[in-house]
């Protein structure tokens, strides 16, 4: 009788047990988040400057450090005189002469025109002596060799001021340009990397952490600064397969936050995406079956102003509904 009493207490035992367990609900706890970002630097330089503190809230465009950069300083100076050289390449194609070479070209055209026209005066001269045969064919031979020396000296001269007039040969002017352009592509060069010196913030966000110090040499790539994007507050938790039918994409959810004494927030779900298999049970009693597969659900504050002083990393418990 004994025997039976006691087998009786152990199937009520159970069965309260069982009724427990089907009748316990999993609290669904995760974490809130924040997109991250992190401010770097294209050209190596020294800080130089620090004009933000940790936590401090900044806007877009807001100068954050300001570096040091020498290199690009002397690289500018260096840009600026190659322009300044084939700038001037350029007029003096454009130009063809000095003034001083246009003078001394005008003076030889007239000195070889006063040469062509006495040469035409003994031309003429010559004919009418050897018309009436008073001179020999060879003399007027010889002043008309002397004739056509001075014709051609005086034809070149003025085709060499006439093309000095003109410019440069347009090739060699569509040469100086090229040069001039490639200088001032240098100039703006050295000017993009200059305005590198200001690192400004990219978006609104909230300054976490500042890596380096003044005087410190801030690399290529480094992080230089890191923070939280102030729109871009999410909330993380992760479901069992048994309860991710609760959460469908686009979904509005009740968030309770215990460190704000049960105060509520409403969430949309975003995101819905399944873990990997392995090292994905974080505690040692898990509510849910082994078996199941985990899912990470990611949702979105409705309300953005409501979410931007919130804590990162604090919990929250998504109410059942």
């Amino acid at each position: 009788m004994k025997k039976l009493t006691y087998i009786c207490a152990a199937l009520v035992v159970l069965q309260s047990c069982s009724s427990k367990d089907a009748n316990k609900q999993i609290k669904l706890e995760g974490k809130i988040e924040r997109d991250q970002l992190a401010v770097t630097t294209k050209i190596p330089g020294k800080i130089q400057k620090i004009l933000v503190e940790e936590g401090q809230h900044v806007q877009r465009g807001d100068t954050l450090l300001i570096l040091e950069l020498p290199e690009v300083d002397a690289k500018s100076i260096q840009a600026q005189g190659a322009l300044d050289a084939a700038q001037a390449q350029y007029e003096m194609a454009v130009k063809g002469a000095t003034d001083g070479q246009m003078k001394q070209l005008h003076a030889k055209v007239a000195g070889l025109k006063e040469q062509f026209d006495f040469a035409q005066k003994s031309l003429d001269r010559m004919n009418n002596l050897l018309r009436d045969s008073l001179v020999a064919q060879q003399k007027y031979d010889e002043v008309y060799a002397k004739y056509q020396g001075a014709k051609n000296q005086y034809l070149a001269a003025q085709a060499e001021l006439a093309d000095v007039q003109h410019g440069a040969r347009v090739e060699q002017q569509r040469m100086a340009m090229g040069q001039k352009e490639r200088a001032l592509g240098a100039v703006n060069e050295v000017n993009v990397a200059a305005k590198e010196r200001y690192i400004l913030a990219p978006q609104d966000m909230t300054i976490e952490n500042i890596n380096l110090r003044v005087g410190e040499l801030a690399l290529a790539g480094y992080s230089l600064a890191s923070g939280y994007i102030v729109d871009g507050t999410y909330f993380r938790v992760t479901v069992p397969e048994s309860k991710v039918k609760d959460f469908q994409k686009g979904a509005v959810k009740t968030l309770m936050l215990p460190y704000l004494e049960g105060k509520e927030i409403q969430a949309k779900v975003e995101t819905i995406k399944s873990l990997s298999s392995y090292a994905n049970i974080s505690t040692a009693y898990p509510d849910f079956e082994e078996q199941e597969t985990l899912f990470e659900i990611r949702l979105k504050p409705t309300d953005n102003n409501a979410s931007k002083d919130l804590l990162t990393k604090a919990s929250f418990i998504v109410k059942q509904d």
